[in-house]
This record gives C-alpha cells, structure tokens and sequence, in this order.
C-alpha cells in the first residue's frame, strides 16, 4: 500500500515563510516525478510546481522566484519552501507521485491547509 502524507501547513502573515514536506512510504519500487497542488474554495485544482528523479524542476508562473522544490530521492521524500506569500497562495496544498508505465500510477496525499492572511 503506497502512502503519501504531507506536512507542515498553517497559518501565516502576508510576506512570511512556510515549508510544506511529503513523504513517501509502501512498495512502490520507484517513483518518476513528485509534485504539489493547490486548490482554493470555488476554484480548480492546480499545478504548483514539480520535480522528476533527476533534479529536473517546474513551476507554475504564479509562483516563480517565491516557492522552491526539492526532493531527497532515496528517502522518497519531497519539499516545498514558500517564501514571500501572498494572500492568494491560500489553498489546500496536494502532494503528487508518478510512475510512469503501462498503465500510468498516480498518487495522492489527504492534503495540508494553507492560509495566508493578516
């Protein structure tokens, strides 16, 4: 049984600083890409940034030069730091993991509240 379980969500201020983690645990041999989403009420879920097993990272333009993503691949662990955040990065926060194959595996963990506000 694969297990995806975030961390680190909570309140906070206008310009300051959260670090979301997610990690990974059950028998997937391996994992191509992780990610996290965001889904704010009344709105649709999106992409907020992505990185691949090798270090290849993507970002959604929203939050380009604010939020960075890591990843520890060996501990199947992923990381987001969120710098100078804005009231509208207000979201349920998704952690993501693909492996890719024949079918596609995808994965996802229950969620981690952010709210940005003052």
């Amino acid at each position: 049984q694969v297990q995806l379980v975030e961390s680190g969500g909570g309140l906070v201020q206008p310009g300051g600083s959260l670090r979301l983690s997610c990690a990974v645990s059950g028998s997937i041999l391996s994992i191509n890409r992780m990610g996290w989403y965001r889904q704010a009420p009344g709105k649709q879920r999106e992409l907020v940034a992505t990185i691949t097993s090798g270090g290849t990272t993507n970002y959604a333009d929203s939050v380009k030069g604010r939020f960075t993503i890591s990843g520890v691949n060996a501990v199947k662990t992923v990381y987001l730091q969120m710098n100078s955040l804005k009231s509208e990065d207000t979201a349920v926060y998704y952690c993501n993991a693909l492996r890719l194959g024949w079918p596609n595996r995808e994965y996802w963990g229950q969620g981690t509240q952010v709210t940005v506000s003052s």
